[in-house]
């Protein structure tokens, strides 16, 4: 079949609207509430200052080829943008722009075929696929076409309207389940016979939980009849007034229960195949490129092209320096097959390239983590994000300073996960420790502090959500994880064998600093 795209005439003619009301709100005669409900479906948002936007560039299934990439470069010069982040979401978030610099860029966006549109609000976000598909050794099978195929067409029902809430969308090539689609409103996780497991009504934030499986063993080819009959139960079963239920995860409750909710589904399943028309016959990219040279460490995936390495490049919590995102852009423009695949954890991966290729770009992109812990993750903080209760990337510095040299405990520690609000976009609830973002008051004054989870886990098969480990202050939290890396590093054992072999060291470790919380209290 032929997907349906969406009408940019009709995207294009929105614009002004846009224009006018975001100049608006910068010069104050707009609310911040009313801006963000209707600013959202733009994929932009305002920054906390109220005189700058974010503008969330959709990078369906996290790839970026190289047009779309020397795209984004040329804005970022011609705007003199000095803040990109990468975000959980597969995306890329331009900061700090103008009301006016906005407008231009999201009509900007609908010329090099990137959509902004519906990456915030009510409607079908970007959707998310494991960032090496298609060059993985250990994969089931490509689930990348697949992926863009369900982009394409979740992003033409934008102009059908808004759903009760987002609604977020993955896939998964292997167990490892990168992109949580176990855990999704809508998520296809690929089996080794070549088929899709479906997965619904999951999510992390407020009231998280795992998705519940729909259907087993499904034809890729029949996808687009699942997420056709996940929109239909969603807009027909959900709720659109009482917004702290309109989450997909809701849905079994509104319905009446888990059983209930699988008919609701079924029916519109089988209703959608009856209609037909939606079989996909997608083509995956073939890559012809070949080389013999090696290369081996910590940035470097051998590809099972033969020759070939996909490099990693983790910039702190997302945020790549822009010089190095620049250099690393012109040189791509020039690398037969070279493009991005954006990560659900903040980094990048550079793929198909040889093994000369992957040390120029590792020269050009030093700005990256060198171990698990240096990979951290965090969301944007609520030094900018007017949701945020946590300041996430002030947490990481921290944390990263106070590890400088601590180099056994730095390597000991695990990749964390940091969340300024509930919102949990720095995904702290599936991490072997997370932080959420929250405020302690003590006499009467707030103090920055963070909820503590541990024991989180999205491997398939394993899922499972981190408990709450205690509240601590967030200048205690860098002495905390130096103490944890200290004891890890003493036992020789990795993070999870280690709290597997002591199951109460967390509690021991963090007792004094809760304590000290009771007694400032007094």
């Amino acid at each position: 079949m032929t997907i349906p795209e969406i009408d940019k005439d009709f995207l294009r003619r929105q614009l002004p609207e846009f224009a006018g009301q975001t100049a608006d709100y910068h010069n104050e005669k707009i609310g911040k509430i009313a801006y963000k409900e209707f600013s959202g479906y733009f994929g932009s948002f305002a920054q906390r200052d109220g005189k700058s936007n974010m503008l969330r560039l959709r990078c369906s299934a996290g790839r970026i080829t190289a047009e779309k990439l020397a795209f984004i470069a040329e804005i970022i010069r011609k705007y003199n943008i000095s803040r990109i982040h990468f975000t959980t979401g597969q995306t890329i978030q331009l900061h700090d722009l103008s009301a006016e610099a906005a407008a231009e860029i999201l009509e900007q966006c609908l010329d090099a075929d990137i959509i902004p549109f519906g990456c915030g609000g009510d409607y079908p976000g970007n959707v998310l696929c494991s960032p090496l598909s298609g060059v993985e050794r250990e994969e089931y099978f490509d689930v990348l076409p697949y992926a863009e195929a369900a982009a394409q067409y979740l992003v033409a029902t934008i102009p059908d309207g808004k759903l009760p809430r987002k609604l977020k969308t993955g896939f998964s090539n292997s167990p490892q389940n990168l992109t949580h689609a176990t855990m999704r409103d809508l998520g296809f996780a690929a089996r080794p016979d070549g088929r899709f497991d479906v997965y619904s009504a999951g999510g992390l934030g407020p009231a998280p939980c795992i998705g519940i499986k729909m259907a087993e063993a499904v034809a890729p080819e029949k996808i687009l009849y699942h997420i056709k009959a996940m929109l239909a139960t969603f807009r027909e079963c959900g709720t659109y007034t009482q917004r702290s239920k309109s989450r997909t995860r809701y849905l079994p409750e509104l319905l009446g229960g888990e059983a209930a909710y699988k008919a609701a589904y079924s029916e519109r399943l089988l209703q959608a195949l009856q209609e037909g028309g939606l079989d996909l016959q997608p083509e995956a990219t073939k890559i012809t490129k070949r080389d013999f040279k090696l290369i081996t460490g910590f940035r470097i995936t051998s590809q099972k092209q033969p020759g070939l390495y996909a490099v990693n490049y983790h910039p702190q919590a997302g945020l790549p320096k822009i010089e190095s995102f620049l250099a690393l852009a012109d040189y791509l423009q020039n690398i037969k097959a070279a493009e991005l695949r954006l990560a659900p954890d903040q980094s990048v991966y550079i793929i198909n390239l040889t093994a000369p290729e992957a040390a120029k770009v590792m020269s050009l992109t030093p700005d990256t983590a060198y171990n698990a812990f240096t990979s951290s993750v965090a969301c944007i903080g609520s030094t900018v994000c007017q949701m945020g209760m946590g300041d996430s990337q002030s947490l990481l510095t921290s944390c990263f300073e106070e590890m400088a040299t601590q180099y056994a405990a730095s390597d000991a520690l695990p990749q964390i996960y940091i969340s300024g609000c509930p919102s949990s976009c720095g995904t702290h609830q599936i991490g072997e420790l997370g932080f959420r973002g929250t405020v302690k008051v003590i006499k009467g004054t707030a103090h920055p502090a963070f909820t503590m989870y541990i024991n989180g886990c999205s491997l398939q098969g394993s899922e499972r959500l981190g408990e709450e480990a205690g509240t601590l202050l967030a200048e205690d939290i860098p002495f905390v994880l130096l103490e944890i890396g200290k004891h890890i590093a003493q036992s020789g054992l990795d993070f999870a064998a280690w709290q597997a072999a002591n199951p109460q060291a967390i509690a021991t470790i963090v007792a004094p600093y809760m304590k000290k919380i009771e007694l400032l209290s007094k």
